[in-house]
């Protein structure tokens, strides 16, 4: 069983890099869809002590309307206590989006690590999106 305990105390790394995107522009933007602003995401993730590079799937949900973002991503850890892969979940939300604070709520990510077959809590997180990435995020949009 995985038992946050026994990582190593304090800060360590934590990042995620995702794809995603509707394949019908028209169904992700109609508000009366269970679609709206609902997509699919797959990618990698970083926690250090955990996994590098990690491929992950989830979700992403753009819920302006209650002001926040939230990620749901499902990837496999390395137990420092026993070495075996375990499923975890992160789920990450940017909150109290607002058009007066977005350039703070956009790259604020508040998170929970936790293992998937127990719901034991193994993190939680604040990752943040230096703005110095934003021309890389910008070239990597894509129209497809």
């Amino acid at each position: 069983m995985f038992q946050p305990d026994l990582g190593p105390p304090g800060r360590h790394p934590f990042s995620f890099e995702l794809s995603w995107g509707p394949d019908r522009l028209g169904e992700w933007l109609d508000p009366t869809g269970d679609a709206f602003l609902w997509q699919e995401a797959r990618g990698s993730l970083t926690a250090g002590g955990l996994c590098e590079a990690a491929p992950c799937t989830g979700t992403l949900a753009l819920d302006y309307p209650r002001g926040r973002i939230r990620y749901t991503l499902d990837f496999e850890a390395t137990s420092p206590a026993n070495g075996e892969s375990v499923l975890c979940r992160y789920v990450g939300e940017k909150l109290r989006l607002r058009p007066w604070n977005l350039l703070t709520t956009h790259t604020t990510c508040y998170g929970t690590l936790v293992e998937l077959a127990s719901g034991r809590l193994v993190s939680r997180s604040i990752v943040t999106f230096r703005l110095r990435h934003l021309p890389r995020f910008l070239a990597s949009l894509r129209w497809v």
